[in-house]
């Protein structure tokens, strides 16, 4: 409990110093007429409350990210503690804040636009293609997930499956003040009650839990079997608590509402250091739930007996409780009846909502590359359609396939991260061309870098390389990025700044 107290602590001190200094570096400026105003077109640009942007905010970006990659990270053991805070702070939270502002600057302009503008229209037609892949694959990850949890209590998968499909078709099509606007502040509040709740239940209990200072071997590796790596899997599945490319889809979404951009750093930097205190505190409460037994605390008599049968029998205890089980068992056990409910609503309403701005994303990004105005619901149908078609194929392989869905997030946490490296340079290219300091998204480019590099070729989803080779690969493959980048500072970009000035 000493190292998730200091994490929290981090956490909160690196958005007041940290978030503080990159916010120096883009330098705001209240007087600037945002895309909200000059743009307003009553669908997806309009003014909104500051309050509300931000808990809106928080709840596209959290999906499961900080819920069930936190679980699962936490298999690795208390190295998850150091990702999420430092990842956090210096990568994540630095990462939406200049994606964010960034789009404001460009009258609210998506992502593959932001990244054809700084890097090329090749790039950004690459981008086009694997944005909305992964926009499209967030939206039938998070179908699944959620229709599993709400299984449990009531109805069948099929039903809830259907139930959130239709509910993802009104949600994009409609203007953000209709639905998003209303409900997504009162689902924010949920799993920001939950995640309050939870604290506070462990300061209750106290357990005694793996401190970092014990060690950072792969807890796992001994006590489930796993022989995944440390480096890169921890960097992989703990995606949204920590870094997560997904999060520059959506930042625009919220900069086509903003009234003032000197509240970007409440927004987007504060929403994803409020993230990343979320997936602390299911890492804690995962670690004693596995590490300490927690499990039996909150699991029924017949329920204890048949898990440990079944571990008599050889299984292991990440394979008898996938994350949902752990979460619902938690919520049920923990917080009661109420608490358990509300709990809930917010981990299940989490992942619903960014699933439907996932795919309210891909249908702005689009309608921008073919220059449809969104305005006429005819040109949001037209865009719809084939996106909702191509996403239901996704769920129907992801149901099929009794591993579908471990599959599915192994490739989406791959094209997160790998997306989140995109931004990265798109924001490190904008930064020289203002003279401003590059180095605070150049060093967690070139680290991410390595992470997708050595993932895809060791990775069984991947190459399935094994030794030395994708450690070598991802280190060079960082070291070239960066003189290509060096090199390109020295040429294109003073070329560009000189025929600014």
């Amino acid at each position: 409990m000493i190292t998730f107290t200091i994490a929290v602590l981090a956490l909160v001190a690196g958005y007041f110093i940290y978030g503080k200094y990159v916010e120096s570096v883009f330098a705001p400026n209240a007087k600037h007429v945002t895309p909200a105003i000059t743009k307003a077109d009553g669908v997806d640009y309009m003014v909104l409350p500051s309050w509300k942007i931000f808990m809106i905010q928080f709840l596209n970006i959290a999906g499961t990210g900080p819920i069930f990659g936190a679980i699962m990270g936490m298999w690795f053991g208390t190295s998850a503690y150091l990702w999420i805070v430092f990842g956090c702070i210096f990568a994540g939270a630095t990462h939406d804040y200049l994606s964010g502002m960034l789009s404001l600057h460009h009258n609210g302009a998506g992502l593959p636009s932001l990244v054809g503008f700084y890097l090329g229209r090749r790039i950004k037609n690459v981008m086009l293609v694997f944005s909305v892949l992964l926009l499209i694959l967030v939206g039938a990850v998070f179908v699944y997930s959620p229709a599993i949890i709400l299984q449990g209590i009531w109805g069948s998968q099929l039903l809830w499956i259907s139930l959130i499909f239709i509910y993802y078709i009104i949600a994009t099509m409609l203007p953000v003040d209709k639905i998003i606007g209303k409900i997504y502040p009162v689902f924010a509040f949920s799993l920001i009650f939950m995640a309050v709740a939870l604290m506070i239940g462990l300061y209750v209990k106290m357990p005694q839990l793996p401190e970092i200072w014990q060690g950072m071997d792969n807890l796992g590796a001994e006590k489930f079997g796993r022989t995944d790596k440390i480096f890169p899997a921890l960097f992989i599945t703990i995606a949204c608590g920590a870094i997560s490319g997904f999060h520059a889809t959506q930042s625009p979404l919220m900069a086509r509402c903003m009234k003032n951009e000197t509240m970007g750093r409440p927004i987007f930097y504060g929403s994803m250091i409020t993230e990343g205190i979320v997936a602390l505190i299911w890492a804690t409460v995962s670690s004693y739930f596995f590490y300490a037994d927690g499990w039996k605390e909150v699991c029924t008599p017949e329920v204890i007996q048949s898990v440990e049968d079944a571990l008599a029998q050889g299984s292991t205890l990440d394979k008898l409780f996938a994350a949902p089980k752990v979460v619902m068992s938690v919520c049920n056990g923990w917080l009661g009846v109420f608490g358990g409910v509300l709990a809930l609503l917010g981990v299940v309403a989490a992942p619903i909502t960014s699933g439907d701005t996932a795919l309210r994303s891909a249908r702005l990004i689009i309608g921008e590359y073919l220059k449809l105005d969104q305005r006429p619901i005819r040109n949001r149908l037209m865009v719809c359609v084939p996106l909702f078609a191509v996403a239901m194929g996704m769920l129907v392989w992801q149901i099929s396939d009794p591993n579908g869905f471990n599959t599915i997030w192994n490739y989406f946490g791959w094209a997160n991260q790998s997306l989140s490296v995109f931004t990265l340079w798109t924001l490190a290219a904008y930064l020289v061309r203002q003279r401003r300091n590059y180095w605070v998204a150049v060093i967690p480019a070139l680290f991410m870098v390595a992470v997708c590099t050595t993932f895809i070729l060791m990775s069984k989803q991947g190459f399935g390389i094994e030794g030395p080779f994708p450690y070598i690969m991802g280190i060079g493959l960082s070291v070239g990025c960066l003189l290509v980048f060096l090199n390109w500072k020295r040429t294109r970009a003073q070329k560009f700044m000189v025929k600014k000035n």
